[in-house]
């Protein structure tokens, strides 16, 4: 299978890598195109794959074409290589808010399309993203980017109204974790800890916690109440928490990112 990715930037890249870590392509299996040469240059050199400043010629590459770039660029993109994508290719984009209407107007024929939403987790091969196909999709169609993208991410298919969703939980997310991250290491660095050493403990605490969530199905309440012992110090720190809004702010946020995607 030949894979054509159009953008080289984080998330092109950290699909590649999964790709290639996974062996279910080659180096010579991919190419990927972009607009700067020193971005192409670092996948070459990084990589192995072929690198070209010519998004035709990578969309006419691959069986599977991922448009790899920011959304702001998608209408030129699309533009661009309309006429050359074939019907048998596979389409795979990552924006968020470009609908399968907005997109098959742009390419102005039938293609078929599968819009996702990947998360920068991909980077090590812990992401997780969503699939939506078109009609002109096949079961076999949809089968194969999954397997591929299996390479960086779980993959769940969803239907498309559940897109802006999916980028406020999953696709933005990782920033919101990031910061409550920043935020304990920031408190345990003030309380005497070193700050390689608070990163540490306190991204470690959110990755097991995540995998408690995932591994015994427990409900995220009921993990939460075998932490907190009756006066303790885990329910002390819980009733600030909920004193100062925490889940509110979070919720509220997820929310506004959810209604921005809709808009964009």
């Amino acid at each position: 299978m030949k894979i054509g990715f159009i953008g080289c930037g984080n998330m092109g890249g950290a699909m590649m890598q999964g790709i290639l870590d996974s062996g279910k392509c080659l180096p010579g299996d991919i190419m990927a195109s972009d607009a700067l040469e020193a971005a192409r240059e670092k996948r070459r050199q990084g990589m192995g794959i072929s690198v070209t400043g010519d998004n035709k010629e990578a969309a006419a590459f691959g069986d599977i074409v991922f448009l790899a770039v920011k959304p702001q660029y998608y209408h030129e993109v699309i533009q661009e290589i309309r006429e050359t994508v074939k019907e048998d290719q596979i389409l795979v984009t990552i924006a968020p808010g470009k609908t399968l209407a907005w997109l098959e107007e742009e390419f102005a024929r039938p293609l078929k399309i599968v819009r996702t939403m990947p998360n920068t987790p991909a980077m090590v091969k812990e992401g997780m993203m969503a699939l939506c196909p078109n009609e002109k999709v096949s079961a076999a169609d949809l089968q194969a980017v999954r397997e591929v993208c299996s390479s960086f991410s779980k993959t769940e298919v969803v239907s498309e109204n559940l897109m802006d969703v999916v980028t406020a939980v999953s696709g933005s997310s990782p920033a919101y974790v990031f910061l409550f991250i920043e935020a304990m290491a920031d408190a345990a660095v003030a309380g005497g800890m070193a700050r390689p050493q608070a990163y540490k403990f306190a991204a470690q605490a959110v990755l097991g916690s995540a995998k408690m969530v995932l591994e015994t199905g427990k409900h995220p309440g009921e993990l939460k109440d075998m932490v907190c012992s009756p006066a303790g110090t885990t329910i002390e720190a819980v009733g600030v928490l909920e004193e100062k809004g925490f889940r509110s702010a979070v919720f509220q946020a997820v929310k506004a990112c959810m209604d921005k995607s809709r808009g964009m």
